[in-house]
């Protein structure tokens, strides 16, 4: 049995400088994936490549804001200039946005956060859909969040956000199961040891909820493994 069951394929991972995103990039790296790595931060993902290339791994870095005019396209382009298919695509990439009462929302601020964790996330899918449709069979995750599904107060703008992404990328699943290999999967990371949590639960205490490895693990373990049409899952 092989150590390395995803060598020879290709992954892309949005947000990997970070959290979850540089967890699941290690994670997919070990597993013997090419794992490209986006997000703003060019030294977190260069510390990201680094570490899966000291662990036999192999990587390269896109360093972009995926909110920029035509960011995506130009992405999508210089990928498709290197490999023919796209086997994995991990959509993580977000923004919290500031949590308020939805009579108090920003609505600039409302529009930014709505342009990354929708926007930007179709127009991510419809540039890598010719490279996702040439891998004999295509993974698809998207990170999202339990508000996405149950209202909470003061998390109107976020939720509103997840909800969305939730039903575009299982909308993109549903028209491309018949035609093609892509399989589309969402998962609740639930409760992660990651700045946005941070942020948004300031007093907690970090130690008491999980890293985001063992999110990572399932992750890789779903790419590897596969899953049916429109898989939803809750990790912890």
């Amino acid at each position: 049995m092989t150590t390395k069951p995803l060598a020879g394929q290709t992954a892309l991972v949005t947000g990997a400088s970070r959290g979850i995103g540089a967890a699941s990039a290690l994670a997919l790296g070990a597993a013997g994936a090419h794992v490209i790595l986006t997000a703003r931060t060019a030294g977190g993902l260069e510390q990201v490549e680094e570490a899966i290339h000291a662990a036999g791994g192999s990587a390269t870095i896109a360093p972009m804001d995926l909110t920029e005019n035509e960011s995506i396209s130009r992405l999508a382009a210089a990928v498709s200039e290197r490999w023919t298919a796209l086997d994995m695509l991990l959509l993580n990439a977000a923004s919290l946005g500031t949590l308020s009462a939805v009579t108090a929302i920003d609505f600039k601020e409302f529009a930014k956060v709505l342009t990354l964790n929708v926007t930007a996330q179709a127009a991510i899918l419809a540039a890598f859909d010719p490279m996702l449709r040439k891998a004999t069979q295509a993974r698809v995750i998207g990170v999202t969040s339990s508000v996405g599904r149950i209202p909470r107060a003061y998390w109107g703008m976020y939720g509103a956000s997840k909800a969305a992404f939730d039903n575009l990328l299982l909308s993109y699943g549903e028209e491309v199961r018949h035609i093609s290999g892509i399989r589309t999967a969402i998962l609740d990371p639930g409760a992660t040891r990651t700045k946005m949590r941070a942020r948004a639960f300031p007093g907690e205490d970090a130690q008491t909820v999980k890293p985001p490895e063992v999110v990572a693990e399932r992750i890789a373990a779903l790419m590897i493994a596969g899953f049916a049409p429109g898989h939803f899952e809750r990790v912890g």
